[in-house]
């Protein structure tokens, strides 16, 4: 009998070695192949319908703006059936790192960041390369690093021309003879998107410092000199107040302050408000949209704000990761802008709105972002 049964298990083993495919040259030749792919695999992450767990990693609850943005992508995902970990970093880059750490060692299949330092992050996103994961930069890009995927944003540079213009067209630079004093205030310089705003709004505004129909009182011109660190609201109000006393107490009047975003804009108003001698209000920009800058916009001490809708980045990027999910390409619309130092990261870039006093109302109201309560 135990003779019947080994013969049986031989007979057995011959026949499962043909099903298999022939000899073990060929075997081998197959594993290679397979081994080749999964190599590429790991320099673009692949998608796959397994992927249900996403990491939401956002720089701070202190900006309205990120607040919403967290909160608006949050219930979009969970709206398509993911599982979504918001995470906020309190605008400290140990922090976020140590919040990506933890959405990795989780099993977040893709990670959304929203960088507080664009350039901090390369270590830590190695990890999720060497594992697969996704990642995709949110609003901000993130530099330095082959582990990102996607860019999802608003078209920045068009931001900046935004700002620019809006100044130009109200000064009516191109026709006036006039000279007309303006300061500037950007971000901080570890945000990579303060290039494309003050890119933006400088390809504008510079041909009229050039030729003398605009005048920079203070002399801070360059992107390192107009900086505010972490979009402070206080620092730009120190940084204003400094100008105002040094440029503007013997009755020089201030025509313009081109400001980045909203935030540094309320500290720009703050400062005019409590010191500014003149009796004109200055054109002051802004981006954002804050409610702050709203009511400013309202009682006439900010000129205007871009619109950045988050519902619709928000929107955008879940439309990504349901690409991914089903094993499709996610929809981009730029492959030729965005270097974030490895190479063009593909992006899909949305379109800003300026605001201002004759059309707030539509834009802001009439689409249902604010009611009217909430900017009384």
């Amino acid at each position: 009998m135990k003779r019947l049964i080994s013969l049986l298990l031989v007979v057995l083993m011959v026949f499962s070695l043909a099903a298999c495919g022939g000899n073990g040259a060929d075997d081998d030749t197959g594993s290679d192949a397979d081994v080749e792919d999964t190599g590429d695999d790991a320099e673009v992450p692949a998608a796959s319908g397994d992927i249900q767990k996403i990491g939401i990693s956002m720089p701070t609850k202190d900006l309205q703006r990120w607040t919403l943005d967290g909160e608006n992508l949050k219930a979009e995902l969970e709206a398509e059936g993911f599982e979504a970990d918001l995470q906020f970093a309190n605008n400290d880059v140990g922090e976020q790192v140590a919040q990506i750490e933890n959405m990795l060692a989780s099993g977040a299949d893709v990670i959304v960041i929203a960088a507080i330092d664009g350039s901090a992050l390369t270590t830590v996103l190695d990890g999720a390369k060497a594992n697969g994961v996704i990642v995709i930069s949110y609003d901000r890009l993130i530099m330095n690093s082959d582990a990102v995927s996607y860019y999802a944003t608003f078209d920045l540079e068009r931001v900046g021309e935004m700002q620019g213009q809006y100044i130009a067209d109200a000064l009516d630079l191109e026709n006036t003879d006039e000279t007309y004093n303006i300061e500037i205030f950007t971000g901080p310089t570890d945000d990579n998107n303060v290039n494309f705003f003050y890119g933006g709004a400088m390809k504008v505004l510079q041909p009229y410092i050039d030729d003398g129909t605009l005048v920079v009182p203070s002399g801070q011109v360059s992107l390192a000199e107009t900086a505010t660190n972490a979009w402070s609201t206080e620092e730009a109000q120190k940084r204003m107040e400094n100008i105002i006393s040094a440029n503007y107490g013997d009755g020089t009047v201030l025509d313009a302050v081109l400001s980045s975003n909203d935030s540094v804009a309320n500290g720009v108003t703050n400062a005019v408000v409590n010191g500014y001698p003149g009796d004109n209000f200055p054109i002051i920009t802004g981006q954002d949209c804050e409610t702050t800058a709203v009511k400013n916009i309202i009682r006439g001490q900010q000129s205007m704000s871009v619109f950045k809708d988050t519902r619709e980045l928000a929107q955008a990027v879940v439309d990504m990761i349901v690409a991914l999910a089903n094993g499709e390409e996610p929809p981009v619309n730029d492959t030729e802008t965005y270097d974030n130092g490895t190479g063009i990261i593909p992006s899909n870039l949305l379109d800003p709105i300026a605001v201002d006093i004759d059309n707030y109302e539509e834009v802001l109201i009439g689409s249902g972002y604010y009611t009217e309560d909430d900017l009384k």
